[in-house]
């Protein structure tokens, strides 16, 4: 084994720094006129293809050939990211595919040729317009919401393609009628929320909470699929090609992905927490789904530095570098986005109308792009107190929202962002607070950099080995500490993680664990145990290519399995969110132990520290309310078809939300508050928060109670640990 070294001309990345794709994200304006319209793969766009289809033939971790048997697997793969529900295409036009492309579409990818994928996808593009114009057809015409013994399949993803026509339309019929039951509902309750927010106007707690637009169900989904209709001419070819080159990454395994340049630069956002942009953050607003609003505006970016751009302007047109205006009234804010980002120094025209301005009095501002730093984006440090037996106990907390790192800064030679020198300064600062111990928040934490992490454990470690990696040809290199035996805190430590933290925290958490040098709590993590490199010098965008596979210090993987806590508490998200249920996903294995020697001894005390901590738990109403949660999606995932019939689906729904509702008056009541007195007060009161919280910078929302608990648990696990020591 040797030390690892790490070359500059590209980025380790551990993250799961990746994007799902659908219809509706990521397209640029073209003539919406016709659907038909022919759309080709640039001279750019097909060396990429020949660049990355040669790439992870000859270096990924699997070493898989692009043969004929992957290529049917990519093609599968590609029809799937086009129909994940199997409601478009027919099974005779998958067959016709698979004998004209599947033994062969990976030898035309290593030769340029997007003519197979390209010509699907304008069939796909056909395809979808058939559906919209049926379903707006079928919105003139009288539909009956009562069908008690009809229902529509909700999960189609291994369900067989429909043969004929026919069976087609009548899936898109009884979509129709699910979604007009649904937004029948959705409307009746929005009317008694408004009705509650008239009777007690303290629920909006100062915010606007206004009604969308006045419309009937039929009515919103004629202009909601009158401008999906208009979206399909706005595809441009990056759409295509990134469907087509991230099927065949994505068949070797998840976190093997192309980024087109508009995504590329979402990529770069996450790694170094910068962009380049002019500085405002987007959103819908509220009650009328036309419109896109300005929320906030960065100190320092251009719009601020205009001094032209206010919180709240509409965006309505944008026009990049002297071209035409695009009205962008109606646009998703996604698509909105892509318009506005674009390279430092370009220019940018945004049309703006100010809140309650009438339309002649609308506004251009132009603006330079630049780079925009994410100041409030990076590590962040705060102190908790708990009260036991009459005495006060302070904790220290660093939460590290992922493991960032401007590896192209750093590579230039210019100054740099770094999540390893910004938590070494964070452990400083609270140890000099005298806590009694530190959490480590990696909850929700995707990755990152692996030199980082390495660097990060050697805070807290002593010296050893910090994590294993093997390449795809067997060889196994070691991070090792490289500190000098430095020890930035030796103190008391717990890590927090749960199924949304991946890769790098993955990383960091195992090593706490195995060097016994903390308490781990929470729910098991991802289960993303391999390293990628980032691309950033191909013909066209960029793209991540999993070539290495990490290990713990013991020698397991945490691929698949993840990190599994010493404490567990309720895990909030859906399984199916984890590595574990991922498409591709790499197998759990083991390697030998590296020679390492623990810090402390915290295992042998895990058991006593788990009995108080569940009784502890069983009496907490922030984790009573989330475990019914949990129960309560867990009843709704499980429902596999979905009745046709609004008077049954009002029912059903009724039962969830007055499970809901008790849940969270239980809470309410045993936190010394006032009790909603329904579920439209309850929900308009959530809408209240969601809508200032929105309004705030990211470094400036306070915890929400339920997310607290966790942390105040993890501080009360330490000061067991404490104890426990004292009398052991």
């Amino acid at each position: 084994m040797k030390l690892q070294t790490i070359a500059c001309a590209v980025a380790i990345a551990t993250g799961s720094l990746f994007f799902t794709h659908t219809i509706d994200q990521a397209m640029a304006e073209t003539n919406p006129a016709s659907v038909s319209q022919s759309i080709h793969p640039t001279q750019e766009q097909a060396l990429v293809t020949r660049q990355l289809a040669t790439l992870i033939d000859r270096q990924h971790y699997l070493n898989m050939r692009l043969d004929a048997n992957t290529s049917n697997r990519i093609l599968e793969m590609y029809i799937d990211s086009l129909d994940p529900e199997h409601t478009l295409f027919l099974a005779p036009e998958i067959e016709k595919y698979k004998k004209q492309y599947g033994a062969t579409l990976g030898a035309s990818l290593k030769a340029g040729d997007l003519s197979g994928p390209y010509g699907i996808h304008a069939q796909y593009r056909e395809r979808l317009k058939e559906f919209y114009t049926f379903i707006l057809a079928e919105l003139k015409k009288p539909q009956n919401l009562n069908q008690p013994h009809e229902y529509i399949d909700s999960d189609r993803e291994k369900a067989p393609f429909f043969t004929t026509k026919t069976e087609l339309e009548n899936y898109w019929r009884k979509t129709l009628v699910s979604q007009l039951i649904n937004l029948t509902i959705s409307k009746q309750e929005d009317q008694a929320k408004q009705k509650a927010l008239k009777d007690d106007p303290s629920l909006a707690n100062g915010q606007n909470l206004a009604s969308p637009e006045d419309l009937s169900p039929v009515q919103m989904l004629t202009k909601r699929y009158t401008r999906q209709l208009e979206r399909i001419g706005r595809t441009k070819s990056d759409d295509v090609l990134e469907r087509i080159l991230n099927a065949m990454t994505l068949t070797y395994d998840p976190h093997s992905n192309y980024f087109p340049p508009v995504d590329a630069m979402e990529l770069n956002r996450q790694t170094t927490l910068q962009l380049e942009g002019i500085g405002v953050s987007i959103r819908p607003e509220r009650g009328n789904e036309d419109y896109t609003k300005i929320e906030t505006i960065v100190d320092g970016g251009p719009a601020s530095k205009s001094g032209q751009v206010k919180s709240g302007d509409r965006i309505i047109g944008v026009a990049q570098d002297g071209n035409k205006m695009v009205d962008v009234i109606g646009w998703p804010s996604s698509e909105i986005v892509g318009l506005i980002r674009g390279k430092r120094g370009t220019k940018v025209a945004v049309k703006l109308l100010g809140a309650g301005a009438s339309m002649n009095q609308a506004r251009v501002v132009t603006l330079t792009r630049d780079v925009i730093q994410e100041e409030d984006a990076g590590v962040r440090t705060r102190t908790v107190e708990i009260s036991r037996d009459g005495q006060k106990h302070k904790f220290g907390v660093l939460e590290i929202p992922s493991f960032y790192l401007n590896y192209r800064a750093r590579r230039a030679g210019t100054e740099y962002r770094s999540v390893a020198e910004d938590t070494n300064k964070a452990l400083q600062s609270l140890a000099a607070q005298n806590v009694e111990g530190i959490i480590i928040d990696l909850r929700n934490n995707p990755g990152g950099s692996l030199e980082e992490v390495a660097k990060m454990i050697g805070q807290v470690i002593k010296e050893g080995p910090v994590v294993q990696i093997r390449d795809g040809n067997g060889n196994v290199s070691v991070f090792q500490d490289t500190d000098g035996g430095a020890q930035t805190y030796a103190g008391p430590l717990a890590v927090l993680i749960n199924l949304a933290s991946a890769s790098a925290s993955e990383i960091y958490s195992a090593a706490i664990q195995d060097y016994d040098r903390g308490v781990v709590i929470g729910s098991t993590t991802t289960g993303k145990g391999t390293a990628q490199v980032q691309l950033d010098s191909l013909a066209y965008g960029q793209a991540t290519l999993t070539q290495r596979k990490f290990y713990r210090v013991t020698g397991g993987s945490t691929q698949n399995k993840g990190v599994v806590p010493d404490i567990k508490l309720v895990d909030i998200y859906d399984e199916e969110f984890g590595e574990r249920k991922a498409k591709n996903a790499l197998k759990w294995d083991t390697i030998p132990t590296a020679p390492f020697k623990r810090d402390g001894e915290i295992q042998k005390y895990i058991p006593q520290l788990t009995v108080l901590s569940q009784k502890r738990v069983a009496q907490d109403p922030q984790f009573q309310m989330l475990e019914t949660r949990k129960n309560i999606a867990q009843q709704s995932k499980e429902q596999k078809k979905v009745v046709l019939d609004i008077d049954q689906r009002k029912a059903e729904l009724n039962s969830l939300e007055l499970k809901s509702l008790q849940a969270e008056n239980t809470r309410r009541i045993a936190t010394g508050q006032k009790p909603f007195s329904n579920w439209e007060s309850y929900q308009a009161s959530l809408d209240a928060l969601a809508e200032s919280r929105a309004k705030m910078k990211a470094n400036q929302r306070p915890a929400l109670p339920e997310e607290e608990t966790f942390v105040m648990e993890s501080a009360n696990v330490l000061l067991d640990l404490a104890n426990l020591k004292k009398t052991n």
